[in-house]
């Protein structure tokens, strides 16, 4: 793996975020605004919102960044960029590294932004430290890249890539935990929790929200799914749709 040609495609990536106004609004102010119509829609009752938001606080990163690696990833291929790309001597693997690299860096100032809004005008009550809440935002924030990175090799048009999210997450959103506490979920559900990402994820939040336990074992879980699935992403990756 060859650094310069890795950060080389972190830049690229950059600019294209940089230059897609669409893509940066969904990035930041879509997690905002969704942060501020819970805060509304649990006005009268707010243990709830604060139950609620700190666990989507989890769950938007990954969501947003699914989505935008997703159809990035597609629109690539179909437009030839892909190709031509790998023509030149980068690997599948600096490829792959370098929108980690770039999506990483925009997801840790989206998770500054976001959290800093939902702990300041929103008043979200944390007793944990604001690092380890902006910590778990990247690592979800990653997951939804690594997630939609694997997508986009099944998909051949950016629509096609969006159906894959109630098909990949919304399953996960469901056992993770956030509507029924998994412990109360059938055995077999359970246990399927406990195969999922998104799960740890929002354990970790809470963990967080809590302040009264370690977030290493969630992070090294959301860590190995991460590596994994862009491992699998990599060996998947083709150059144009078939």
């Amino acid at each position: 793996m060859n650094l310069h040609r890795l950060l080389a495609n972190s830049r690229r990536v950059l600019q294209q975020l940089r230059h897609d106004p669409r893509s940066m609004a969904l990035m930041v102010f879509a997690p905002v605004l969704l942060l501020t119509i819970l805060k509304y829609v649990y006005y009268r009752q707010p243990e709830v919102f604060q139950n609620v938001a700190v666990s989507m606080l989890g769950v938007f990163p990954m969501l947003v960044m699914f989505l935008i690696t997703s159809v990035s990833t597609l629109r690539e291929r179909t437009s030839g960029t892909l190709e031509r790309l790998m023509v030149s001597p980068i690997s599948k693997v600096e490829f792959i590294g370098g929108y980690a690299i770039a999506f990483g860096f925009a997801s840790f100032i989206q998770a500054i932004l976001v959290s800093s809004f939902a702990i300041g005008p929103l008043g979200l009550r944390i007793q944990g430290s604001q690092l380890a809440l902006i910590w778990v935002a990247i690592l979800d924030a990653l997951l939804g890249l690594a997630i939609g990175l694997f997508v986009s090799s099944f998909a051949k048009t950016e629509f096609q890539a969006i159906q894959f999210l109630p098909v990949v997450l919304l399953p996960q959103l469901l056992l993770s935990g956030l509507l029924v506490p998994r412990s109360q979920m059938p055995r077999t559900l359970s246990d399927l929790s406990n195969a999922l990402p998104l799960s740890y994820a929002i354990d970790a939040t809470r963990k967080v929200a809590m302040g009264s336990e370690s977030i290493v074992h969630d992070s090294l879980v959301i860590v190995a799914f991460l590596f994994g699935l862009l491992l699998v992403g990599s060996l998947t990756l083709h150059r144009r749709t078939r």
